[in-house]
């Protein structure tokens, strides 16, 4: 197992290695989990985002890592920060955190626990100004999470991605800055 990044009280949150393709495909890229984020994927384009996370890691000291379990170390999830990736988002500049869990580790509030740490390190030790979440008006429980971080709809950054089905559009953009999310003790 590569080494820890962040831990929270019951997270670890680490690298994604080479050897985690496997174990992300069969608990991660499911219908259920992937439902809005644009369907089960290929091996190819999960790899391929694995290996872009792994580059962000090399190249700035951040990415996306997955959620182990402290108590089962299991893998229970993905997410990170990023610069934001979507090629229509009209905020590039932004640092971009995301998330996602395994469909059996459900309101357990692990996504709240992990981007809690995650926007902290965005925010403590990369200096991110604002971070950004993505999401659709269809998946309220990713914008319902957001506005429990404190993050607030910013209209104006929202897109279209022709892509998506009609229900997913536009895309909707959250963000907080450093001095809303202020400092942690």
């Amino acid at each position: 197992m590569t080494a820890p990044v962040l831990t929270t009280e019951r997270l670890i949150l680490r690298q994604i290695g080479v050897d985690d393709l496997d174990p992300h495909m069969a608990l991660l890229n499911t219908p259920a989990v992937m439902e809005h984020l644009g369907g089960v994927q290929p091996r190819a384009v999960i790899a391929a985002k694995h290996e872009a996370s792994r580059e962000g890691f090399l190249t700035h000291g951040f990415g996306f890592m997955l959620m182990v379990e402290r108590d089962t170390g299991e893998i229970v999830g993905h997410c990170g920060l990023r610069k934001v990736a979507h090629p229509l988002a009209p905020n590039p500049q932004d640092f971009e955190i995301g998330w996602l869990v395994r469909e059996d580790r459900w309101r357990r509030g692990y996504a709240h626990e992990a981007m809690r740490a995650v926007l902290d390190w965005g925010f403590a030790t990369h200096h991110a100004p604002r971070i950004v979440a993505i999401t659709t008006q269809i998946n309220v429980g990713s914008w319902r999470l957001m506005e429990k971080l404190g993050m607030i709809r910013v209209s104006e950054l929202d897109f279209n991605d022709p892509a998506m089905p009609p229900a997913y559009k536009p895309a909707l953009q959250y963000a907080i800055t450093r001095a809303q999310w202020g400092p942690k003790p």
